[in-house]
């Protein structure tokens, strides 16, 4: 697909409304997150009852988008309804419609509540971890249809607020969003990715004393890596998988794609493999962002012993 396709993709999925359907368990982020697609240009709405969604569509399409936040706190709530709501909407050529769900772990939720002293909705008058719980086993099926999912048990709400912008943020003019991440598999695979490479079988600079403290991003751990006789194989049967589905994704009429890179410890050869692949991606005229999943657990877990420590 070139420019000009794209650019007619694009301008057709222009002509429906655009909308985020914005829900996830109670103090995974809700508020945060529309706060924040507000500041990228989307009108926000929350706790509109599910039967007023359909009348508010209704006529032409306005110009921002909209993101509307649903919970169980809606009135007419329910898991049957929303899916037949997110058929209906998927199925409809006037609307293009985005599922965001915000997940989050149990035991974080539970002390979220805890610090705000919140009544958790579904058990007001019971231990909040009693209503996460019966929440999160409500809300299964819709998880199941989400477009993004973002867990944020370990993020701020500024990494939040970098992670939604790279979903949703509408200033490069409704072209592809790419995400590259890396890895570590001892970690599980990051949720929401739609391509995942494995790493694991290039040799591993883990196992030499002089780059055993650097990372992926470091020339010596690159020349390493690369030197290995199955690397430019397989980055350049990979690349060239990549450059034929992007476009296939945008003629599908998807705004985004994540594209995971994986290894043992997530430090060196997922990250070097990121790295050179965002790269090219990129100067192929792509929108790239890259995220380090591990470096950024990392980098967490030292700026939080460094406050332990003040």
């Amino acid at each position: 697909m070139n420019g000009k396709d794209m650019t007619e993709a694009d301008d057709k999925a222009g002509q429906a409304q655009s909308l985020v359907l914005v829900t996830g368990p109670s103090g995974a982020g809700r508020s945060t997150a529309l706060r924040v697609l507000e500041d990228l240009g989307y009108e926000p709405i929350d706790n509109l009852p599910l039967s007023l969604i359909p009348r508010l569509l209704e006529g032409p399409p306005i110009q921002r988008p909209l993101a509307l936040g649903i919970d169980v706190r809606n009135r007419d709530f329910s898991v049957a309804g929303l899916i037949e709501l997110i058929d209906r909407l998927t199925a409809s050529p006037d609307t293009h419609p985005e599922v965001l769900f915000l997940d989050c772990r149990p035991d974080e939720l539970i002390r979220r509540f805890g610090e705000t002293r919140r009544r958790h909705p579904l058990a007001p008058s019971e231990e909040p971890a009693l209503g996460v719980q019966s929440e999160i086993d409500l809300l299964v099926p819709i998880r199941a249809r989400a477009n993004v999912l973002i867990d944020t048990s370990d993020l701020s709400p500024h990494d939040l607020k970098a992670e939604i912008a790279r979903w949703f943020d509408r200033a490069a003019g409704g072209r592809l969003a790419v995400s590259v991440q890396s890895f570590s598999y001892k970690r599980g695979a990051p949720r929401g990715l739609d391509l995942m490479f494995d790493c694991r079988f290039l040799r591993n600079p883990h196992w030499e004393d002089r780059l055993r403290a650097l990372d992926g991003r470091d020339q010596a751990v690159v020349d390493y890596i690369t030197e290995d006789p199955r690397f430019p194989e397989f980055f350049a049967r990979v690349r060239d998988l990549l450059l034929f589905l992007l476009p296939a994704q945008v003629a599908e009429g998807k705004s985004h794609v994540a594209i995971g890179f994986g290894c043992t410890g997530g430090q060196h050869r997922s990250i070097a493999v990121a790295e050179k692949m965002a790269k090219e991606l990129a100067e192929a005229g792509w929108q790239v962002s890259k995220r380090h999943r591990e470096l950024e657990r990392r980098s967490a877990g030292s700026a939080t012993a460094q406050g332990d420590r003040a």
